[in-house]
């Protein structure tokens, strides 16, 4: 028995020394993210911190107000997007890492009602107007917003919905408006109410692709951490398997 303690003990140091080295170069990276992605980031954060030892400073939001932030010095790391228009405009101005930028997930959009067998699945109580509210993202900095608009123009309904909008100030928010009652309907994204392990609440329609522009869902190392390894690790770890797998479990597209 003695034997075998001491033939185990070796094994066990080397694990503690790798374990206390994992730990002692671990470092922590603000990472901005897209509110609609906000749920999957914190999955992945944990995975990702399990195998670097590195942890996550998140600040969820609209992507248009962090494109704003970073251009006045917010000392963001990663940006991790809603679309890929926004980290090829920080590389092109100067603020991103050239050749870091990739798409990670592409976004669905679904319309969605904290009620019940209030949404059909062809999304056809959009033109029937028995509503008083539709939330959606502000267009001019949410994606997901932009396309909304984009569905209720190629339903032919802009003009007849527009007294009933409600914007948002990002994806979040117009859930929230959602989920509180605030309003009936809202344009959201998919990750938002087919959350893995929890029951979905309420009806949603996922809206045809066709209806709208392909929301391909980019991340790009900033110019503030071009020299952090936990950065560069945190780009890395978006691509494994692991995050993949969390990515597609939460309805992305890949």
């Amino acid at each position: 028995m003695e034997t075998l303690k001491l033939s185990i003990l070796p094994t066990w140091i080397a694990a503690a020394s790798c374990a206390m080295a994992l730990h002692a170069n671990a470092d922590e990276v603000s990472v901005a993210v897209a509110a609609n992605f906000a749920g999957p980031l914190a999955k992945i954060g944990e995975g990702f911190s399990a195998a670097t030892g590195h942890t996550l400073k998140v600040s969820s939001g609209a992507t248009g107000k962090f494109y704003s932030q970073i251009v006045f010095g917010a000392p963001f790391e990663v940006l991790i997007a809603a679309d890929d228009e926004t980290p090829r405009k920080l590389i092109a101005e100067g603020y991103g890492v050239p050749r870091s930028q990739f798409t990670y997930a592409i976004g669905k959009l679904v319309l969605w009602s904290a009620q019940p067998g209030y949404v059909d699945d062809q999304g056809a109580v959009l033109a029937t107007g028995n509503y008083a509210h539709l939330a959606i993202a502000n267009p001019k900095i949410a994606p997901y917003g932009r396309a909304g608009v984009e569905v209720l123009k190629a339903r032919g309904l802009s003009v007849a919905v527009a007294p009933k909008l409600v914007t948002a100030e990002s994806i979040a928010q117009a859930y929230q408006f959602v989920a509180t009652g605030n309003a009936e309907l809202g344009f959201v994204a998919l990750s938002q109410v087919a959350v893995p392990g929890t029951p979905t609440t309420g009806s949603y329609w996922l809206v045809p692709p066709s209806l709208y522009g392909e929301i391909r869902q980019d991340a790009v190392l900033l110019k503030m951490g071009e020299k952090s390894p936990a950065a560069a690790a945190l780009l890395a770890y978006l691509k494994t398997p692991a995050a993949q797998a969390v990515i597609r479990s939460y309805g992305y597209g890949p």
